[in-house]
């Protein structure tokens, strides 16, 4: 998420209340995860576990639970609790805007574009050209649409990550700021469900096809013409490459990359990044030549056993 205009540290700390260790008039172009981060971005940590990882990220300021020491050429913000702080610059940079009409009046809505009965388009929506938006679709602010794109009924584009912090007193949700980008010629299916990114874009290239019931979680990249067919489960923060076919009822553990051209065979389970070029299978997903005849062995065990118990 970048800011509107460029911020300094002293003004970022009066906005969360927080002290700071740097030159106050150091720049702060926006905030973001720790997989997005650029710099000249905000990135938080909370534990000790990760404080290395977040120091030596690309991020020019990080938002921290502890004084440390600061590399160079870049500054702190000290919190109590940098997942609340956060959640506060979330709030002011991108506050809820509530909206009584079907189509907002900032959504700009391309030529040639139809829009069925009972569409509900959000604050600062862009749609491309020659768009099909099918009845009952739901497009929370923000949005991003290309050209050529058919969006089936029932979908939803924009809904909050599911992100949360366990604490004693229940769950804390890490507050959503980011958007759905939706590429030229993408073809989405009936009640699939595409999560916003936390603070950068969830994004579907261009070409892609998704078929009916799929969920894409938050900030997760699907390439240029992907295949992925029903009840697929992706959650958030994975990269699937471009060309790669998911069938069926897969499931995407958080954090991987799918490679170029691979072929997962329905209800696979992939719980690590895959190689592209390949054909995988099962749970956890191999390659599927090698699952099957792991499968094949299986089979044998009972008549392996009779043979055992004769002798």
């Amino acid at each position: 998420m970048k800011f509107p205009k460029i911020y300094t540290l002293k003004e970022i700390s009066q906005i969360i209340d927080a002290e700071f260790v740097g030159d106050e008039s150091f720049p702060v172009l926006g905030m973001n995860e720790i997989h997005v981060v650029e710099e000249g971005d905000i990135v938080f940590v909370d534990h000790p576990k990760y404080y290395d990882k977040a120091l030596e990220s690309k991020a020019t300021v990080v938002l921290i639970n502890k004084k440390v020491d600061c590399p160079e050429g870049k500054a702190l913000l000290i919190s109590d609790d940098p997942f609340r702080d956060f959640n506060k610059l979330t709030r002011f940079f991108h506050p809820f805007e509530s909206s009584n009409t079907s189509i907002a009046k900032t959504a700009q809505i391309g030529e040639g574009t139809t829009i069925q009965p009972n569409v509900f388009i959000g604050n600062q929506v862009e749609i491309g050209k020659n768009c099909v938006i099918h009845p009952n679709v739901s497009i929370y602010d923000r949005c991003v649409i290309g050209d050529n794109v058919t969006i089936h009924s029932g979908t939803v584009l924009g809904a909050d990550a599911f992100y949360y912090k366990n604490r004693p007193e229940g769950f804390d949700k890490l507050l959503s700021g980011g958007r759905v980008v939706i590429e030229n010629n993408v073809d989405i299916g009936a009640s699939c469900t595409i999560d916003r990114g936390v603070t950068g874009d969830t994004t579907i290239k261009e070409g892609s096809k998704l078929d009916n019931q799929i969920q894409v979680g938050h900030d997760t990249v699907i390439g240029k013409k992907c295949l992925i067919a029903s009840h697929v489960g992706i959650a958030g923060c994975v990269v699937i490459e471009d060309e790669v076919t998911l069938w069926g009822q897969v499931g995407v553990i958080s954090g991987i990359t799918i490679g170029k051209k691979a072929v997962i065979l329905a209800q696979s389970g992939i719980s690590k990044s895959l190689e592209g070029g390949k054909t995988y299978f099962g749970s956890p997903a191999e390659e599927a030549r090698e699952k099957l005849k792991q499968l094949a062995h299986v089979k044998k065990i009972p008549e392996i056993f009779q043979k055992l118990k004769k002798n």
